[in-house]
């Protein structure tokens, strides 16, 4: 292969850009698209005899390169430009034809010292700078030592003075004058001026634009080995517009060179610059942002760190390993936040998780199709070239979906030029021969096959054709058509032996490919005609081109047949006329040397593709790019075929849909939602930072999902990131965070290190849409659909959000119990302040107003995956509290005035933070007053008759009357405010609640009426009658006589019914029974000995009860036969509420998690070790805490077996507490 620089004198240089000048305009005319014009950019391919082609946008036909003798191996494009490897290891590049010309500014100055002889001079002081030099004066720069950096530039004109100074016009002659050098210089001539100088410029030009031009060797510096790979990139490195590229190139020796000094006015750039490198390196790719991935000789992948507008090169190498430990990486490309890798199993890879935060990514995903090489251009385009050899574009690629959904052929037509061959006497073609036969019968020589394209013999490539009337009929007859010469004499051939199989070559040596295995010795081929008549003989020759069956579509690629080619360049015609009942048609083949552009009409096969500086899209309306209908062929086929040939062309053609159909096929995907949000840095110091977020979602073949959560921030100036599997989050609850619409991401281990990560959206919408994106890929992960189960577990937090959790039966597991960190809780709609249910699917709720909601989601049935449930309007009122605080002196009495250690005279109920009524707001921006600031005087521990409680000093306990030692006093205000929202909850009217229990029951239980019992807000007792899976709200209330007003109540199996009063007295309601809903009388239980209980729950045979100073109890010897049970025992303490569950399972709302005393109140625990035989439990395992308000375990009945006596399967995870003393109707006694 020979190579020839591609400028030979200035003239065609100039004749070359004028003409694509011109084609540029005229195909910009026509590029308007959906009433916008839509810019026009170029793809560019090379084939395999080194041959560069380009596809504009606006156009359907690949274009060859001006310059026929050019051969390249590798071309990266970028915007405006294409920079190649030619076959003579030079460094070739193509600048796009452009309105604005390319100039550059040459300048250098002039310097002059005053002397009292000869006045200014460039005679100078030995000191001083050279009489020409720069602008600082060190280098020497005479007006000869300029020269034009390459036969791609030329001088606009002559040096001239710059006549003005300082950007204003100036009478001096262009002289600026100073004291010394160097000094301020000034236009304004003074008496101490001893020096002066003026500054002389000159313009060059680039003429190049539109063509190949060779980039000069440096000089003096050594010039790079020769290169073997390149890529540019780094233009959008910056938000300027109009940012030039980077470029990068691999020598064959595996080190990496970057070229500097390359600029909007120095296309070429200055110099190479070595970039060290840990390991020698085979190929690379640079992303238009910070982006640079390189391919190492083993097969590993390195990624290049710290690359910025301040360091361009970067700072250091990471090695990444390659998608396949078995196959080693064959080739790497890489995009703005996109990397595909092609391993030498030709199977396509894309990395997850690639951000400039992270340039490394997270993980690998396989990809559909078989391609040899990958091409990402703009907008993160994929454009491929296929084992096939031929050309693919990735469809469906978008922001959300970078990975794309398939593949499709680049489908553009073929061949630019029409030919007409001139006629011989001796030998002639009947019939009129189109572009269309032309292409397809003269597309080989032997010259094309063993020695590469030949050079053009004469001019007249562009001469009109005349063309067939009928596209599928060539007639016959007729002296004056063109005819084809043979090369030799215009006798009939021998007959030819079967030909090998069509080769295509693969490496850059193809033309050792090519003529390695072919066999040179002369050979003859029958005529058609005689083809016809011995295919039942003979097996038939390879087609010279297949023949399409459905008139006026192209099929996008093929395989080129060289050897089939090759042997019908010398197939004859015996005779003028057809064979009965055959449709192919008699030529007469001339010589194929006096034919021009040789090869143009070939089908490439294509080695290289780069797609850096085509500007296309998933929505682009693009003619070669057709993502429906049938394949079509980018050969122009002669309408007349042989019947010989007909059906080895039909399997071939099949042959080729089979492959076309193969890159189709169903492959992984990866689909990424960004955004803007706020994260809470909860370090020091802590405070809000805005941050990029990014979901990033992974589909496989077999349909499973896999998603990874980022946040992408910069400290110092360094750019970092934080990740979530979405398969490890627990827990997704909004947070009240300073009015922010904020919520916390739970994994299982910031959950044991309490330190959630905490994001706000800027408006309600943003972090709903966050809260139900994120929700929905945690339920898909984990195969959750629909409404909740039955068995779920229901809780709510102290902002009155609804958690629930679908368990598993390694649950409530004797052994290797599911560990409560590891815990998912996904949000129902709604707003609620406690929430119960059983296993018959009811669930009811109580709002912090009072009002009673039952779920709606399940209407008596097992609900399924992907059920639909019924939203209904719902709206909760709640109020907030904030202190007044004064302090007691001798001379004014109580006054707002405290002593500096006091708590802030106005302030929440601990005192620590400080609350006024003008920066008070409602729990969060979804809430809104309904009321104004009023005096509170219903507060535990009463108050006088103006709300004032008394104590001795903060913080001590208040109380309602004021005494001799009370020296400080606090009231409480209260203001109500209302949300509403949607959710699958329904009313139930009219009677206001403060506590509720359903009866739990095992899975197989089947009941027609369901007891319901609750507390109204004024401490009455009341049993819901009419309650079914059916009718889950019921009929009407039954209300049950009470003495004084109760506070809870849990109804637990075999219809046991306690309760405890608001004085703390305990009940238990005797003789209820289907039969008798509400019972018939109270039994009094002892309480423990000074201890008033504030809440109980009641399982199948269990009762525990929690008091007002956080501890909990254990009712032991409750029997069938003696439900009241015998005595009290201590089981903890740091417990707010509890939940026993039809298995007796026991979950409470901890006040605090030990070691974290800077956790919010309220964190969910599981009791282990709970069994018929230790019923008590063993200990606690904490799970995801911080404003957790309620739960509820009653509908969990999913029992798993049991070991008789289970040994506990690890060390509990917090500490036992001794034994405490049984405690027998109020009196200790030991057990």
């Amino acid at each position: 292969m020979s190579s020839v620089a591609p400028v030979r004198n200035e003239g065609l240089l100039k004749a070359t850009v004028h003409q694509n000048k011109r084609l540029w305009r005229s195909s910009s005319s026509s590029s308007i698209y959906t009433g916008s014009i839509m810019p026009i950019t170029l793809l560019w391919a090379v084939d395999v005899y080194g041959r560069v082609y380009s596809l504009s946008t606006a156009g359907q036909r690949w274009e060859r390169a001006d310059d026929m003798l050019l051969e390249l191996k590798r071309v990266t494009a970028g915007k405006d430009r294409c920079w190649g490897i030619g076959c003579d290891h030079h460094v070739y590049l193509n600048i796009m034809p452009s309105e604005t010309p390319i100039r550059y500014r040459e300048e250098t100055y002039e310097n002059q010292r005053w002397n009292p002889v000869d006045g200014f001079t460039d005679t100078l002081l030995p000191t001083d700078r050279w009489p020409w030099s720069d602008v600082t004066g060190l280098n020497p720069q005479p007006l000869h030592s300029f020269q034009l950096p390459s036969r791609s530039w030329e001088w606009e004109g002559d040096w001239y003075v710059d006549q003005s100074c300082g950007g204003e016009p100036s009478q001096t002659g262009g002289w600026e004058y100073a004291v010394d050098f160097p000094a301020n210089f000034s236009p304004d001539k003074k008496w101490n001026s001893c020096v002066r100088r003026r500054r002389w410029i000159r313009y060059r030009r680039y003429i190049a634009q539109g063509t190949w031009t060779k980039i000069p060797l440096d000089n003096p510096r050594k010039p790079p080995l020769p290169l073997c790979d390149m890529s540019c990139g780094g233009w959008e490195m910056s938000d300027q517009s109009g940012r030039y590229p980077y470029l990068w190139g691999v020598s064959q020796q595996g080190q990496v060179w970057f070229r500097e000094g390359i600029h909007p006015r120095v296309p070429e750039g200055s110099s190479w610059e070595e970039v060290e490198v840990p390991k020698e390196v085979a190929q690379l790719s640079a992303g238009p942002g910070d982006l640079l991935w390189a391919l190492l000789w083993d097969g590993n992948l390195m990624v290049r760190t710290g690359l910025s507008l301040d360091s361009p090169t970067g700072t250091s190498w990471v090695e990444v390993e390659s998608p396949v430990k078995d196959d080693e990486a064959l080739h790497v490309a890489v995009g703005v936040s996109v990397v595909w890798v092609v391993t030498k199993d030709y199977k396509l890879w894309f990395r997850r998780g690639v951000n400039s935060h992270n340039p490394c990514g997270s993980g690998w995903i396989s990809i559909g199709g078989e391609m040899i090489m990958v091409d990402v251009g703009l907008n993160d385009q994929v454009w491929a070239v296929g084992e096939d050899h031929g050309l693919y574009f990735r469809i469906g690629v978008t922001p959300s979906e970078p990975s794309g959904n398939g593949w499709i052929p680049v489908s553009a037509q073929w061949g630019n030029k029409k030919v007409v061959v001139p006629p011989r006497d001796d030998c002639e073609f009947s019939g009129q021969l189109t572009e269309a036969s032309q292409g397809s019968v003269l597309s080989c020589t032997e010259s094309d096959s063993d020695l590469g394209p030949s050079e053009p013999q004469n001019g007249t490539s562009d001469t009109p054709v005349v063309e067939a009337a009928a596209p599928s009929v060539v007639p016959l007859g007729g002296g004056d058509a063109p005819t084809l010469l043979l090369e030799k004499d215009d006798a009939p051939l021998a007959s030819q032996p079967d030909l090998p199989k069509p080769f295509i070559p693969a490496s850059d040596s193809f033309i050792n490919s090519l003529v390695s295995d072919r066999d040179r010795t002369s050979s003859v081929q029958p005529s058609i005609t005689e083809t016809l008549q011995e295919k039942v003989e003979e097996k038939p020759p390879a087609p010279i081109l297949p023949t399409l069956e459905t008139v006026g579509h192209d099929v996008p690629w093929m395989n080129v047949d060289l050897e089939g080619a090759e042997a019908a360049r010398s197939a004859q015609a015996g005779g003028a006329s057809l064979a009965e009942g055959s449709d192919a048609a008699t030529y007469t083949l001339g010589t194929l040397e006096t034919f021009q552009h040789v090869g143009e009409d070939d089908v490439p096969a294509w080695t290289w593709i780069s797609g850096g500086g085509c500007d296309v899209d998933a929505i682009s309306h693009i003619s070669w790019l057709s993502p429906t209908g049938p394949l079509t062929s980018s050969l122009s086929l002669t309408p007349v075929q042989s019947a010989a040939w007909s059906e080895q062309q039909q399997q071939q053609q099949e042959h080729r849909e089979e492959m076309s159909k193969k890159p189709l096929e169903r492959s992984n995907s990866v689909w990424v939602r960004k955004g803007m949000l706020r994260w809470w840095r909860d370090w020091k110091p802590q405070r809000w930072v805005d941050v990029g977020v990014a979901l990033e979602q992974s589909t496989r073949c077999d349909g499973r999902k896999d998603s990874i959560f980022f946040v992408y921030y910069t400290q110092y100036g360094e750019k970092k990131y934080l990740h979530v599997f979405i398969n490890e989050v627990t827990a997704l609850v909004p947070v009240p965070r300073d009015c922010h619409y904020a919520f916390a991401v739970y994994t299982a281990q910031r959950t044991k290190h309490r330190w959630p990560l905490v994001l706000a959206a800027q408006t309600e919408k943003d972090m709903n849409d966050w809260l139900h994106l994120l929700s929905d890929c945690c339920c898909m992960c984990r195969g959750i659909a629909g409404p909740p189960s039955r068995q779920a577990l229901w809780s709510t937090t102290s902002k009155g959000d609804i958690m629930v959790h679908e368990p598993s039966f390694s649950l409530e597991a004797a052994a290797n119990t599911l560990s409560c960190d590891l815990m998912f809780w996904r949000q129902v709609p709604g707003h609620l302040r406690c929430v119960e249910s059983n296993s018959l699917g009811l669930v009811w709720g109580i709002g912090w107003d009072g009002t009673a909601w039952v779920y709606s989601g399940h209407d008596g049935q097992q609900p399924m995956p992907g059920d639909a449930v019924e939203m209904l309007q719902q709206t909760d009122v709640r109020s907030v509290h904030m202190y007044e605080n004064q302090r007691w002196n001798p001379m004014t009495g109580y006054t707002d005035k405290g002593l500096p250690t006091d708590r802030p005279m106005w302030s929440d109920e601990s005192g620590l933070k400080e609350c006024t009524k003008g920066n008070t707001q409602p729990p969060s921006p979804l809430w809104s007053w309904v009321s104004e600031w009023a005096v509170d005087c219903n507060v535990p521990g009463g108050t006088d008759k103006e709300g004032w409680q008394y104590a001795a000093d903060f913080p001590t306990t208040f109380h309602g009357h004021k005494t001799m030692k009370d020296f400080v006093r606090r009231r409480r205000w209260t203001r109500k405010c209302k949300i509403t929202l949607s959710g699958p909850w329904e009313q139930v009217p009219p009677i206001q609640l403060s506590d509720i229990s359903l009866m739990p029951c095992l899975a197989q239980s089947r009941m027609d009426q369901v007891p319901v019992w609750a507390l109204s807000d004024k401490g009455d007792v009341l049993c819901r009658l009419g309650v079914s899976p059916q009718n889950p709200a019921g009929s009407s209330w039954l209300h049950v006589g009470t003495d004084q007003p109760f506070k809870s109540i849990s109804i637990g199996g075999a219809n046991q019914v306690w309760a405890i009063a608001k004085d703390g007295a305990v009940f238990y309601r005797g003789s209820v029974s289907p039969q008798n809903p509400a019972g018939e009388c109270w039994y009094h239980i002892p309480s423990p000995s000074r201890q008033n209980l504030r809440q109980l729950s009641v399982g199948r045979t269990s009762v525990f009860s929690v008091d007002e100073n956080g501890n909990l109890w254990y009712r032991q010897g409750v029997t069938p036969s003696y439900p009241q049970g015998s005595a009290w025992e201590l089981i903890s303490n740091n417990v707010t509420k509890v939940s026993v569950g039809p298995l007796d399972q026991v979950w409470i709302i901890a006040d605090g998690v030990p070691g974290f005393p800077a956790e919010t109140v309220g964190a969910v625990c599981h009791r282990l070790g709970v069994g018929p035989v230790q019923p008590k439990g063993q200990s606690w395992d904490y799970g995801i805490g911080g404003g957790w308000e309620h739960i509820s375990v009653r509908g969990n009945s999913a029992e798993a077996p049991r070991a008789p006596h289970p040994a506990p399967a690890a060390p509990p995870r917090s500490p036992l507490l001794p034994r405490p003393p049984t405690q027998v109707n109020g009196k200790a006694v030991g057990v």
